[in-house]
């Protein structure tokens, strides 16, 4: 035990050094945009409830009711303790709303990622990702044992070098890439990646975490998959493609197979998110109508999305601004190596239709100010 100890220690104390050590910060999460921390009033701009959906009335009803009526969890996994209704209603939501024969629940976003991929491929194979693929998307690639091949990101005419250079080795291949990148906020070309992919027959993945209910127009992939945790404010992942993909993936997907079901009340919740977001559309342009006036205001290039990274460096000036943020009333967290490439540490700006444009404004004239923009 002192071995690992010291081993704790001493890599804790490298990522002080280094500006990277993590701690979890208590948070209370308000209605609309509202956060508290230290006793302390703020409006956050951290969160990724893009549809302001969390406190819904109605989707916090139709969570109370489902718990009120199925208890607070699945009991099993679902292969095990049986499917629950709630689950299979939403299933066939999604499935509808994104246009596919079936759809499949996972336990979380990462979880789904962590299982579709080794269930479709393996050694022999070949999955080529977008660099900036969010770490789950890699997971899942490493895990399948197949090779894996990073694709410079959004870069089409690489994604067609590297399949017309290793394609042929292989038996299968999958390109895996994000419809939103989530620490960039820019978006993939979906349609010319599917068009490289189908001539050289690989299987595309799409992570549409961040793309759902805000900027998902366009081109489907076979396999769409995202999460229930942000614009639909619940919890819990999916996997939206054909029947017989899910059917296998039911049988297949570690991560489905051996852990417990979603609970009723995530299902409900999010079912529930759903019905409001295909119902209200100006709810779901909204998220980016702020996210460009932001832009607009500190000369940034136009946001493609909710997300707007304002790039600043090194993680200890991330860190600092951040905090004078803070100091203002506004919840701006840093995002720091590993989970951005090192010397990008940003401020990521998350935009949602609980916001409204003075907030927006007065986020923008005191970053102005921090940074020197103004």
């Amino acid at each position: 035990m002192d071995s690992l100890e010291s081993f704790a220690q001493a890599k804790l104390a490298g990522l002080e050094a280094g500006a990277l050590r993590r701690r979890l910060v208590p948070t209370l999460r308000g209605a609309e945009s509202s956060a508290e921390r230290g006793g302390r009033a703020l409006v956050s701009f951290s969160c990724n409830d893009y549809l302001g959906l969390s406190h819904d009335p109605r989707v916090v009803a139709a969570a109370q009711g489902a718990v009120a009526a199925f208890g607070a969890g699945a009991g099993g996994s679902r292969l095990v303790a049986g499917n629950h209704p709630v689950l299979t209603r939403l299933e066939e939501r999604l499935a509808r709303h994104k246009g596919t024969e079936a759809a499949l629940v996972f336990g979380s976003g990462y979880l789904a990622n962590l299982g579709i991929t080794p269930a479709l491929a393996g050694p022999g194979d070949l999955i080529l990702v977008d660099e900036l693929a969010h770490a789950c998307m890699w997971g899942g690639a490493r895990l399948s044992g197949a090779r894996v091949v990073s694709v410079r990101h959004n870069d089409v005419s690489d994604l067609a070098r590297l399949l017309a250079e290793h394609r042929g080795a292989h038996r299968r291949a999958m390109v895996l890439t994000e419809r939103v990148f989530s620490m960039d906020g820019d978006r993939a070309p979906i349609g010319d990646i599917l068009g490289v992919a189908e001539a050289h027959d690989a299987w595309v993945l799409v992570d549409d975490a961040h793309g759902l209910g805000v900027v998902e127009a366009g081109p489907r992939a076979p396999l769409e998959m995202g999460t229930l945790s942000k614009s639909l404010g619940s919890y819990g992942g999916y996997l939206c493609a054909s029947q017989a993909v899910i059917d296998l993936l039911v049988s297949r997907a570690r991560s489905f197979v051996y852990t417990t079901g979603l609970p009723p009340a995530s299902a409900a919740a999010a079912l529930e998110a759903l019905t409001i977001l295909e119902a209200e559309p100006e709810r779901g342009a909204k998220p980016l109508l702020l996210a460009r006036r932001f832009t607009a205001r500190l000369g940034l290039p136009e946001a493609e999305s909710a997300v707007v990274p304002v790039l600043v460096g090194e993680a200890e000036a991330a860190l600092a601004l951040s905090a004078a943020l803070e100091a203002a009333g506004f919840l701006v967290v840093a995002i720091r190596p590993p989970t951005v490439p090192p010397g990008t540490a940003r401020l990521r700006v998350a935009f949602s239709a609980a916001h409204d444009a003075a907030q927006v404004d007065a986020l923008a004239g005191v970053l102005a100010a921090l940074t020197g923009r103004s």
